[in-house]
């Protein structure tokens, strides 16, 4: 098995979103805000190359949404997912198996793009199952109020029709040792939206564990500092404790989709509870 961490593109949000009751005062020493109130964020992906198989986890915003949609979100910088496979020797043909952790935008906007004259919609990676499981699909198809602009039909009803799509998981399972054969655990965590899935890889003698939006940037440690996006904020109360707790215990690398300026980071325990211990890049752990 062999990983790489692929650069889908940065972005930014609003700070006060991000942080949700914490006041920016205390959340800017960590992720500093623009004159907007926006911090800078990550779509960053991970590609698992496992024997014949090229697993992406996340595919990032994509490219077929308006100028309009994405002058919200205040594009930066120069990576994109075509440039970062290729970086690697990698084409999006190639992917075998697309997995998302969860259907919002921002982390499965590009596993469907426009087809040839803009007529209609057509999958990214043409030879790649479609992975997400049925709870959290069943929720994205029909969203509640809150979450319905982060599950964009553009993006979601594509990959049903495609006939690419698979489910994993069983249903009142927390923990998966291992996904469809994908070969890698799974944890569900309902937090941050139903069923979003956190990959968990034994991968050179350590478990690095993609984090999706149980975790999206290393200013979010401590317990409180939950997104106000997030919808059941106390259930990723609990969710966080219990994770960051064992995570710290057991040395974990924690890969941050997210964040902008750290991709790998490890904790530790405190007086005032579990706390950052290290950041690294990919490179200075993995090569």
């Amino acid at each position: 098995m062999t990983l790489y961490p692929i650069e889908a593109g940065n972005f930014k949000l609003d700070g006060g979103a991000m942080f949700g009751v914490v006041p920016k005062s205390i959340w800017q020493k960590t992720n500093p805000a623009d004159s907007n109130n926006m911090i800078d964020m990550a779509a960053r992906c991970l590609l698992i190359e496992d024997g014949e198989r090229l697993i992406l986890i996340d595919t990032g915003m994509g490219n077929k949404q308006s100028e309009k949609f994405f002058s919200y979100y205040y594009l930066w910088g120069e990576h994109s997912l075509d440039n970062s496979l290729k970086k690697f020797g990698f084409h999006r043909d190639d992917i075998t198996d697309v997995f998302m952790t969860h259907l919002h935008f921002d982390h499965c906007g590009g596993t469907i793009q426009w087809n040839k004259d803009h007529s209609g919609y057509e999958p990214a990676f043409k030879n790649a199952r479609l992975w997400s499981n049925d709870e959290h699909w069943e929720w994205a198809v029909h969203p509640n109020a809150r979450e319905k602009a982060s599950f964009l039909k553009e993006n979601i009803l594509p990959m049903e029709e495609s006939g690419n799509l698979h489910f994993i998981g069983k249903k009142g399972k927390k923990y998966l040792d291992e996904a469809a054969d994908l070969g890698f655990g799974v944890l569900f965590a309902d937090g941050h939206t139903d069923k979003q899935m956190i990959p968990h890889i034994e991968y050179k003698n350590k478990k690095l564990v993609f984090m999706a939006d149980l975790l999206p940037t290393a200013g979010h440690i401590p317990l409180p500092y939950v997104m106000g996006y997030d919808t059941r904020p106390l259930i990723t109360l609990d969710e966080k404790k219990e994770f960051l707790d064992k995570a710290a215990d057991e040395n974990y690398y924690l890969f941050l989709e997210h964040d902008a300026h750290n991709e790998i980071i490890t904790l530790k325990n405190t007086e005032k509870g579990v706390r950052l211990d290290q950041t690294y890049t990919f490179n200075e752990i993995f090569n």
